[in-house]
């Protein structure tokens, strides 16, 4: 190797060595027994955690969640479900006027550092806690604590006795250390929102009365405790073990009534069903089966390789909610629906299981996600008509656009001053994000970019950046602007035909922008005698065009729109008098909040 050689090799390491040290993501290790008694909804257990501090910044302290003290009356969720501006349709329960026995709580005693004792205090489902010696950079401690619980009735995605006679739905049930990330800590009390785990290994294992069978997150150890005789049984409990590698929460449920049904998945992965011995859902869990595996494959072709070797889709909680390698489901008795929840909530096991956004700060890149492609997939494996989807979710982000309640995509979760403007922002406007990203940048480049945003930043927590940037390396097109304006603003998209002139043989078009933000457009010229030319306008912020659709046969690429103009008028050589219609939003994918103005029709 010359000197140059040598110098240039050094430099990439360096620099390779710098990008390196600057991102960076914390982990624990959690190794938790818990021990259930089913006949007063209670629990008791203890855990250790391993938690290692790969920031830069040494930490004098640490915060726990302990997600089911939001369960009480008193606690912050139920105060804000009472006086919030508008109600808040996800809970049928008043938490204020719970029974003693129906509340939910979480106490955690005995807690230790390394073996010293540790102060802390409890703040709603925040427990803080001022360390016995600083945690510097690169260096791990060992916390261990006693803890003890009640489940409460089914309110939220978690609890016991569901709608549907489901015992145990044990969703966020542990103490679960908080991440701290490049913002500080994420210490959000919770209201019934979202979540923001850490990466870690997970140990957990369960002891409940023998008749029961558990599903998890994780793999079951040793063999498996469905069948009696096989089980581990101390006394009249039997013990089960689940090892979870890699993941940022842990998940179970039980019932003495659950069916098992095992079905093999694509790439070796394990799909486990669980789901009451009712007779009026048997048969759609049953046909449902075939359908996830189904689903599985479209998603690994679509976004990328799962990476577990195996996902259970439980039967338990209410609606439907996501959790590392599981899905609670509490549906079954249609099954079209229970299609679309599970496949809803399987799409969830990429954008959130996988790739683990923030979704306190950055909701809409999770659910919007898990509901395109969810959709998506559904009409693949049933055959339904995707289009429905779409026209639905612009839809519902239209009306809040035109609602005044609107307030922008990057508002905290727990923010949101009308529940309607969280739901339709979080799951239409996220799921419009990607529907326009795809028209913008064209279908190839777009599948481009959702496979190598999985695969480049699988087992982090990506930011919305890091989507636009993986966005314009796959298609050549900038796109801050589009980033900027519909996830940090409420502007709207609104263009018009303003008029239209004839110019001898010729005729001008003359558009207008109505609303703030800027998008490219294809205005679709239909004739009488039933041809059709695609005139398509960039926009100059992107500094790149997209490919000629396949849907276009006659595609005529114009001069880019100016964000600081108006208006804009190009020429056609056609006559005035051979033009039938005039269309500038005939995709349909442009979130125009005004389209009377976007079509002219000529007699």
């Amino acid at each position: 190797m010359n000197i140059s050689h040598l110098i240039l090799f050094l430099s990439l390491f360096f620099i390779n060595s710098i990008q390196s040290q600057n991102y960076w993501q914390q982990e624990v290790d959690y190794k938790i027994t818990v021990d259930i008694n089913a006949n007063n909804n209670s629990y008791k257990g203890d855990q250790e955690i391993i938690y290692t501090n790969n920031s830069l910044d040494t930490l004098n302290k640490v915060f726990f969640h302990l997600y089911f003290n939001a369960f009480r009356k008193g606690s912050d969720m139920a105060v804000r479900l009472n006086n919030g501006d508008d109600i808040n349709t996800r809970f049928d329960v008043d938490i204020s006027k719970l029974k003693p026995e129906e509340e939910g709580f979480l106490i955690v005693s005995n807690l230790k550092q390394d073996n010293i004792n540790v102060e802390s205090y409890l703040s709603d489902t925040i427990l803080e806690v001022t360390l016995a010696n600083p945690l510097l950079p690169g260096n791990s401690s060992v916390f261990t604590m006693d803890f003890k619980g009640q489940v409460p009735i089914t309110i939220r995605r978690a609890g016991r006795d569901s709608p549907m006679g489901v015992k145990f739905s044990m969703a966020q049930w542990y103490p679960k250390m908080s991440e701290y990330d490049y913002e500080g800590w994420n210490t959000a009390p919770y209201t019934g929102r979202e979540f923001h785990g850490v990466w870690g290994d997970f140990d957990v294992t369960i002891k409940i009365d023998e008749e029961y069978i558990v599903a998890a997150s994780g793999y079951l150890q040793k063999s498996d405790p469905s069948n009696f005789k096989l089980g581990v049984k101390s006394g009249k409990k039997r013990i089960w073990n689940f090892i979870a590698p890699k993941v940022h929460d842990f998940t179970w449920a039980a019932d003495p009534d659950y069916n098992h049904d095992i079905y093999q998945g694509a790439n070796g992965v394990q799909l486990n069903f669980y789901y009451k011995n009712d007779p009026e859902i048997i048969d759609n869990w049953k046909a449902l089966q075939p359908v996830t595996a189904e689903l599985l494959r479209f998603f690994n072709k679509n976004i990328g390789t799962y990476p577990y070797k195996q996902y259970s889709v439980v039967q338990g909680g209410d609606g439907g909610m996501e959790y590392s390698m599981l899905t609670l489901v509490n549906s079954g008795k249609d099954f079209v629906p229970l299609v679309s929840v599970t496949s809803h909530e399987l799409a969830h096991a990429w954008f959130q299981g996988v790739l683990a956004t923030n979704e306190m700060n950055h909701e809409w890149m999770d659910e919007g996600s898990a509901s395109f492609f969810g959709d998506l997939a559904e009409s693949f494996v049933l055959g339904s008509d995707f289009n429905n989807s779409v026209s639905s979710s612009y839809g519902r982000y239209i009306s809040l656009a035109n609602s005044g309640q609107e307030m922008p995509q990057s508002t905290n979760a727990n923010r949101y001053k009308h529940n309607r403007a969280y739901e339709s922002t979080a799951y239409s406007k996220g799921f419009v994000f990607l529907s326009q990203l795809r028209y913008i940048i064209g279908l190839e480049a777009f599948n481009k970019t959702i496979k190598n945003y999985f695969n480049t930043y699988k087992f982090t927590h990506p930011l919305p950046n890091d989507l636009r940037r993986i966005a314009e390396q796959s298609s050549g097109i900038l796109l801050n602007w589009y980033l900027t304006d519909w996830t940090q603003t409420t502007n709207k998209i609104d263009y018009a035909i303003n008029q239209v002139e004839k110019d001898k043989n010729r005729s001008n078009i003359t558009l207008e922008r109505i609303g703030l933000m800027p998008m490219p457009l294809e205005v679709l010229v239909t004739f009488k005698d039933g041809t059709e030319e695609y005139y398509y306008i960039p926009i100059s912020l992107m500094r790149g065009d997209k490919k000629q659709p396949k849907y276009a046969k006659s595609w005529i690429q114009l001069n880019d729109w100016s964000w600081a103009s108006k208006k804009y008028t190009f020429e056609i050589k056609h006559k005035l008098e051979s033009i039938k219609s005039i269309d500038i939003n005939p995709t349909g994918l442009i979130a125009d909040t005004d389209y009377t103005n976007d079509i002219l029709m000529f007699d």
